[in-house]
């Protein structure tokens, strides 16, 4: 065999990039003292065929071109320099690392304790240094071809007050379908068949929020107890979409998510990705070393300033990005316009997004993140979207983000979860969350807001109708782990029952909770599996349940499938009316000539809600009449968005109430358009409805043409 030529390449791009003739490699760490590149004859591949120094440094970029490599190549790092913890410098080139910048990775972790960069049970702990090849135990990064043919595909680029968000697991959303092929349920291109796309468009999706695929660590107490890292957030390949959801691993990943993205595309859904650049799949000082820690630690990670051996734990899982650092924002960057570009994305849910505005210890919305990202022609036209806490200090920061944002409300979620349990007292804040939440976002609008009751994270519709405490026994962690608090209600019995008038409230509490997310002004998010009712089996932190806790089962009883089409209806109700998608807050005044309020807030008797009503501790029922014709919000041709009037009526008390319906100065009559507690009764002839406990009305104003 000849040897393998080796030419000086170019620093840029970083990651290893065919030209179509040879394949450039360059990856980059300020501290290193050599970097060794390696080469595999195959991912399982127990130790490299070559090691080959790469020949040049530019700046703090080593990199190098070799001509015989194609696509599909096998490949990781080593890298040589100082092992000093207590400064910092971590570098030890028994330890196999992943590229950074790698497109595809072609296995997982086989866990083992070579993994570590310090001999486990030393009495020096992390000071002491390893010695055991890793290479047998590492998946490799592998070269790829980028070619693929998008033909015509556009982005769908749905506007914002048209988004509605269906957030799902690659995985658990069509591991079960029967309707999928086999050997395409639970991949990427399964998520794409037909029969899911008919069921997301018939609920009214136009855009779907992938809880994390770039490629990531389960973590070994988890795999050490039998289980494994389903959710995803914990990541080691930034640019790389996970193997797991993909048919094969030399690159097919690449090829299959983008086929995903072009089949979603094609039936105007759009693709948003939950990312997670707060922290990294490494943990903490005792963590296993796989890419940053042997690249270039004190460059991507936040170090304890008293002690640079310790690292700063904003996230909870120890270690944080070092966004400071212009290498960590890089590489950050260059990953979200990669998935946006190449793998053409719609959008980004930013996990614990406060992270990555953190300058000293504190949050700015002017940092230097998101002023690049609001400069950035690409990327500042995408759908951005902040889950607005974290686990440092000041970390929670809902309404704090920039212009062009949108955030995970959790106060929607809480206080709509209080309001149907039964708590007294909210009928104010039910209002804010009702009318977009005004009092969060001023700055922006009521998009900005986006609007749920669960998601991956936390019982699922079904459980928070069933259960009051939660049921993690399965997660190995004896039911400590999970929120405590998740304003559920079971209704009468903890967990699932036959008991005719228990199933039948807890059916109409899951419609009233529907509703109540599609009539709101904001967007939407449905988490998957609440339009049928999935149950976790009271499970409210199942993210290490890669199994049917998590899973969706699409074999439906006549109660989820009732459920199922109701859920159609209030999405078919919300598109076909502008008054339930406002781009700007309600006033609460006359708009124009006609002389309505754009909303006005009702009471039992019909007449407009008082201070001293608002103020009532007890207060359960409201009324909220929104004027069809009160705008002067404008479409994308310029046409006025005149709607419907309608009038949303709820009751989260336990007594049935007869609600006046208002006067209105236009002629025309009542139609009972949905009622979660029975069939909707048409046109009302009475002067005041039946509002069941614990219902929900909607009605519709029809003017005589």
């Amino acid at each position: 065999m000849s040897p393998i030529r080796v030419w000086p390449g170019r620093p840029y791009p970083l990651g290893a990039s065919w030209d179509g003739e040879g394949t450039n490699f360059a990856i980059c760490s300020q501290d290193a003292e050599a970097v060794e590149l390696c080469l595999f004859d195959g991912p399982l591949a127990a130790s490299e065929s070559e090691r080959i120094r790469l020949p040049e440094r530019t700046g703090d970029v080593w990199h190098g071109y070799l001509p015989d490599i194609r696509p599909g190549q096998c490949y990781g790092y080593r890298v040589y320099g100082r092992y000093a913890p207590e400064e910092g410098l971590r570098f030890n080139p028994a330890k196999l690392l992943l590229d950074p910048y790698a497109r595809a990775i072609s296995g997982t972790i086989r866990w083992d304790d070579s993994l570590y960069g310090y001999t486990i049970g030393d009495p020096a702990g992390d000071l002491s240094l390893d010695n055991r090849d890793s290479a047998a135990a590492m998946p490799k990064c592998v070269v790829v071809d980028d070619t693929f043919r998008w033909d015509d595909d556009q982005p769908p680029d749905i506007p914002w007050q048209r988004t509605v968000i269906y957030e799902c697991h690659v995985k658990g959303m069509t591991i079960r379908h029967p309707e999928v092929p086999d050997p395409l349920r639970g991949t990427y291109l399964g998520l794409a068949t037909d029969p899911v796309i008919d069921h997301l468009k018939a609920l009214g999706v136009t855009a779907v929020e992938l809880l994390p695929v770039h490629h990531f660590v389960s973590e070994r107490p988890l795999v050490d107890r039998g289980l494994s890292n389903y959710w995803g957030y914990n990541t080691i390949g930034f640019f790389a979409p996970d193997v797991r959801y993909a048919t094969g691993g030399l690159g097919q990943q690449v090829t299959e998510f983008k086929s995903m993205v072009k089949r979603l595309h094609r039936a105007g859904i759009e693709v948003i990705l939950d990312v997670v650049y707060n922290h990294t799949g490494e943990g903490n000082h005792l963590g296993p070393t796989l890419c940053f820690r042997g690249l270039d630690n004190r460059a991507y990670y936040r170090l304890a300033p008293e002690n640079p051996r310790y690292y700063v734990d904003y996230t909870g899982c120890g270690n944080t990005v070092n966004v400071n650092h212009h290498r960590a924002l890089q590489l950050i960057l260059d990953s979200l316009r990669y998935w946006a570009v190449e793998m053409r994305v719609d959008g980004f849910r930013f996990d614990l997004a406060p992270v990555l505005g953190r300058k000293a210890p504190d949050f700015d919305p002017r940092s230097a993140f998101f002023e690049i990202v609001r400069q950035d022609p690409i990327l500042s036209r995408l759908k951005l979207i902040a889950e607005p806490w974290d686990l440092g200090p000041g970390g929670y920061q809902v309404g704090r983000f920039p212009l062009g944002w949108a955030e995970w409300n959790d106060q929607f979620r809480d206080t709509v979860r209080r309001f149907w349990r039964g708590d007294p007292g909210h009928l104010g804040v039910v209002a804010s969350r009702l009318s977009g939440s005004s009092d969060l976002f001023a700055g922006r609008g009521p998009m900005a807001s986006i609007n749920f009751v669960t998601a991956h994270d936390g019982f699922t519709l079904r459980d928070l109708v069933t259960y009051q405490q939660k049921h993690n026994e399965a997660n190995g962690e004896e039911n400590r782990d999970g929120a405590n608090e998740n304003f559920s209600r079971n209704w009468g019995v903890e967990g699932p029952t036959d008991v005719p008038r228990i199933v039948n409230l807890r059916q109409r509490m899951m419609r009233n909770f529907l509703a109540t997310l599609a009539f709101s002004q904001g967007v939407p998010m449905i988490s998957h599996g609440d339009e049928i009712g999935r149950t976790q089996r009271g499970n409210n932190n199942a993210y290490c349940q890669d199994n049917e806790i998590s899973w969706v089962d699409w074999d439906l009883t006549r109660e989820q499938r009732e459920l199922l089409e109701f859920a159609r209806s209030v999405f078919r109700l919300r598109a076909s009316n502008p008054v339930f998608r406002r781009r700007r807050f309600f006033r609460g005044e006359p708009v124009h000539s006609s002389g309505m309020k754009d909303v006005t807030w009702l009471r039992l008797d019909g007449r407009e809600m008082t201070e001293a009503d608002w103020r009532d501790p007890h207060g359960h029922v409201l009324g909220m009449l929104i004027d069809g014709y009160a705008t002067d919000e404008r479409d994308e041709k310029g046409r006025l968005m005149v709607g419907e009037t309608v009038l949303l009526l709820v009751n989260g008390g336990g007594r049935s109430k007869h609600f006046a319906l208002p006067q209105l100065k236009r002629p025309g009559r009542w139609i009972e358009e949905l009622n979660t507690a029975k069939p909707p009764a048409g046109a009302v002839k009475t002067k005041a409805v039946h509002l069941v406990a614990h219902s929900l009305i909607l009605l519709r104003y029809e003017v005589p043409r």
